[in-house]
């Protein structure tokens, strides 16, 4: 180097090896390639490691504990026997005129007598029977709540869609009060009535209160389902359809109508999986005259007959699995892809001068929001006011009796805020776990491969399995402890409630991601992966983000779902501190009703807030 060179500052120069790089940057080289061969490897194979983790956590914490309870039909006195299954097809006080059949009896003569009018249909009859009312009052109401929330504007549109699922989260046992108070003989209907000079209506303990009941918790549960699926419509696909001359009609029922068919048998399917298993609302409300399966598997369950109790949830469970194997393949054969979409624009629901057809459209939301008043609106007022009513008036005595208990700390009643402090933790901690699990889940079932569907039903088990089966099966097994290998493993308080709680909930999860990922371009994952991405790498970059709408609303129905959750927390709970709000309801009811209420809406404002913030914040960080 000559002085000219160090005068202008010039940089000695290395020496370098003749045959490439520094030694120096080739090692670091060499540990960038490694470092991405690496990654690679993993991304290639996270989603099955993932897929594998959750598989054995529903195992552990599902499959396992509700084996325990099964296996009770199957193996009486120390032998294996199909016996309890033999006398239970046989009786007709489960079912019915059919028992006939299983006992021998010619079919001709069983299926004149079915068309009679005195025909039997069992308990196992009666509750098919009223879930599929349930099911169709459900689906009527919640079918025009979805309709008013997609295609018009209003202030407090999105909250009020936030809240949908609130009625869904509720503990069964304060649906009671609130319906009691709502439709009993001096509830808010009768007086209403009576201030009409109308005669009153008695509906406590009919069937007519069972199913108003169940579409208060079931047909926000279509809306919502319905209301994504009508807002994920492409506005140029019916603008397409209007330009080349139909009608609004034909457009509606040619273009809109066939992407609202999959979401609202969803809907259908869930509640009919729901109610055909219901129990606190039927024993509450229509008693052991209108007993359903659940509650005589409940019954039998407090006899000490596992046998017949087992025996009859599994006929149930098979049920229930079977219309949700024949769902899922509905759903897949009626997939729509999506090549990107513009929403339909929303129209004002109060207009300057409304059309005629415009003007009858909002008379039939007028009658609607009427019926909606009482339907779902009544019951929660009526709770809400028996926690501030006193004999001598309103009052916040309930309120003050909760602090009072907060401030004594004895160790065998239920605190308020700590009840208040694990519902939320609980359902936090069961989010972060059922959220990643019903993703994964998603995107394994939406996966071309033989016997996909028969996955998904696996794992969409939880939700037909009856609550009771799967709160006595946790607390004989994994709370109790299994013995593997001269090791004893057991789990009980948080762990054992958080993990019950994602395993109830990532089903939810699972429903509102499938559908979103069965209906995106292949192409676009084709092309990530041409560019060598990962499969891993290509769902978190590609595809959860398209359907992150879809991700953001399981994460809702999972959190929200964990806070009201009562079957499963009652059973784990026992003998500890780590109650939530539905057990400390629980177990003030019995004693104090208007403290009962009072934590009850303390749930609610819990709930509706929790709720609300992770459908906003969810959809703000995608700027939805």
């Amino acid at each position: 180097m000559t002085d000219a060179d160090r005068s202008a500052g010039a940089r000695p120069e290395r020496p370098t090896d003749a045959s490439g790089p520094p030694e120096g940057e080739r090692f670091a080289a060499g540990l960038r390639d490694r470092g991405r061969r690496v990654r690679h490897r993993f991304e290639r194979r996270a989603l099955l490691l993932f897929g594998a983790g959750t598989i054995a956590l529903v195992a552990s914490l599902f499959y396992y504990p509700v084996a325990t309870v099964f296996v009770e039909a199957f193996v009486v006195g120390g032998r294996v026997t199909l016996s309890a299954f033999g006398e239970l097809l046989r009786d007709p006080l489960y079912f019915g005129e059919f028992a006939r059949l299983f006992a021998g009896e010619p079919p001709l003569a069983v299926g004149r007598d079915l068309l009679s009018a005195d025909r039997r249909l069992g308990v196992v009859g009666f509750t098919a029977y009223q879930a599929f009312l349930s099911t169709l009052l459900s689906v009527a109401l919640g079918v025009p709540a979805a309709y008013l929330l997609a295609r018009f504007e209003f202030y407090g549109r999105r909250t009020l869609r936030s809240l949908t699922i609130l009625p869904f989260v509720v503990p069964s046992i304060m649906v009671a009060a609130g319906f009691a108070a709502t439709f009993g003989a001096n509830g808010t209907l009768n007086a209403l009535l009576g201030a009409l000079r109308l005669p009153s209506i008695e509906l406590m303990f009919t069937l007519e209160l069972i199913l108003i009941a169940h579409a208060f918790y079931n047909a926000p549960l279509v809306a919502r389902v319905t209301t994504a699926a009508w807002e994920s419509i492409d506005a140029g696909s019916v603008e397409t359809a209007r330009s080349l001359g139909a009608s609004p009609l034909r457009a509606f029922l040619d273009v809109v109508a066939p992407r609202l068919y999959p979401a609202v048998l969803m809907g259908a399917t869930l509640t009919f999986v729901f109610t055909f298993g219901t129990f606190p609302i039927v024993l509450a409300l229509g008693g052991f005259e209108l007993a359903t399966v659940e509650v005589f598997v409940f019954r039998l369950i407090s006899d000490l007959d596992y046998a017949e109790a087992a025996a009859l949830a599994i006929v149930e469970l098979a049920i229930t699995l079977g219309l949700l194997y024949g769902y899922l393949r509905y759903e897949a054969s009626h997939a729509v892809r999506s090549r990107g979409r513009r929403p339909l624009a929303r129209k004002p629901l109060v207009p300057d001068a409304p059309s005629p057809r415009e003007l009858l459209a909002r008379l039939g939301i007028a009658a609607y929001a009427i019926v909606a008043l009482f339907v779902f609106v009544a019951p929660i007022a009526s709770m809400v006011y028996a926690s501030v009513a006193g004999p001598d008036g309103l009052t916040l005595a309930h309120y003050r009796f909760l602090l009072q208990r907060q401030a004594t700390g004895a160790s065998f009643q239920v605190q308020p805020f700590e009840a208040v402090r694990n519902s939320v933790l609980f359902a936090a901690a069961a989010l972060a776990l059922a959220l990643p699990m019903g993703v994964v889940v998603a995107a394994l079932t939406t996966r071309r491969y033989r016997g996909r569907k028969l996955v998904d039903v696996v794992a969409m088990a939880p939700l037909a399995v009856s609550g009771i089966v799967v709160g006595l099966g946790l607390l004989r097994g994994v709370v109790f402890g299994v013995e593997v290998g001269g090791w004893r493993f057991a789990a009980g308080g948080t762990v054992a409630i958080v993990a019950a709680h994602a395993v109830a909930c990532y089903p939810f999860v699972v429903r509102t991601v499938a559908p979103g990922l069965e209906g995106l371009d292949p192409a676009l994952v084709e092309s990530a992966r041409a560019l060598g991405a990962a499969r891993t790498r290509a769902l978190l970059d590609i595809e959860i983000p398209l359907v992150w709408p879809g991700v953001v609303a399981g994460a809702a129905f999972a959190f929200a779902i964990s806070m009201g959750e009562f079957s499963s927390t009652v059973v784990l709970a026992s003998g500890t501190d780590q109650f939530t709000m539905p057990v400390a309801i629980e177990r003030l009811i019995g004693r104090r009703l208007g403290p009962a209420t009072a934590m009850g809406v303390v749930l609610l404002a819990v709930t509706s807030v929790s709720f609300v913030l992770i459908d906003r914040l969810g959809g703000e960080s995608f700027g939805l």
